[in-house]
């Protein structure tokens, strides 16, 4: 992307112990994406670690942001975690809460607010320049996310929404906006069925649902509009299965 609007491109985890589906998608990727976000065990399903995804993304040329959940960590975990991360050199991490997950419990030894104390506190002490992101809906921010460096926003499906709600806060960090490339209609339809607040409008659904690509163009606008505002650092694009169209869409833009 020119100057210096990021897009942040997500990549689908792998639930097998084999990274070429994700060096795949990175190479993909690679000429539209400023950096790599790497989830950790996606949507409540066990995945190779997001640090260790993290590295390898690093060692292909790429740069890469780490997603560490607290739903699966205790304080002994995450502090696991970390000392992984600086081994690795992994310096970029996002924390979130998680999804509910499909087998097992929660633990409940976390919080992302802790989990940011944590990390400053191991940062300082190792002299590990470590910068730290978390989600947000759009709405009110809750007070402590601005010791962040980072916030990324929920996904979304309209700019002016966005634009609306970045003017009606104030965070120092860096700020990038949540897109999702919207794959099929069956797909929208489960997705407003189980996650309420990523919705996806009727107007839409009906698109995708005429045309099964009509998604790529969709996310793609919606990238320029949110660029065109001049009010997000950049995008958090979450291509799903779409990866390979998105980048075509982007670059045929340029």
């Amino acid at each position: 992307m020119d100057g210096n609007f990021e897009l942040i491109c997500e990549v689908e985890p792998a639930t097998r112990p084999d990274l070429m589906k994700v060096r795949h998608q990175v190479g993909v990727l690679a000429p539209i994406a400023t950096r790599f976000l790497i989830p950790d065990n996606h949507i409540g399903r066990a995945t190779v670690s997001s640090i260790a995804v993290a590295h390898e993304v690093d060692l292909m040329g790429g740069r890469a942001i780490a997603c560490v959940n607290a739903r699966d960590r205790n304080v002994l975990g995450f502090r696991r975690d970390l000392l992984t991360a600086s081994a690795y050199g992994v310096s970029e991490m996002l924390f979130v809460y998680g999804d509910r997950p499909e087998t097992g419990r929660r633990s409940d030894d976390l919080t992302v607010r802790k989990m940011i104390d944590l990390a400053r506190e191991f940062s300082q002490e190792q002299d590990w320049p470590l910068r730290i992101g978390v989600s947000c809906q759009l709405g009110d921010v809750q007070p402590w996310k601005h010791e962040a460096d980072a916030w990324y926003v929920q996904v979304s499906y309209s700019a002016g929404d966005l634009a609306a709600w970045r003017d009606s806060v104030e965070f120092a960090g860096a700020v990038y906006a949540g897109v999702m490339v919207i794959p099929s209609a069956r797909m929208a339809r489960k997705l407003s069925a189980d996650v309420p607040q990523l919705a996806v409008p009727s107007h839409l659904v009906a698109m995708v649902d005429r045309d099964p690509t009509a998604g790529v163009g969709f996310a793609a606008d919606l990238v320029d509009d949110i660029r065109g505002s001049d009010r997000f650092d950049g995008v958090h694009l979450v291509p799903v299965a779409r990866y390979r169209e998105i980048t075509s869409a982007l670059l045929d833009r340029r």
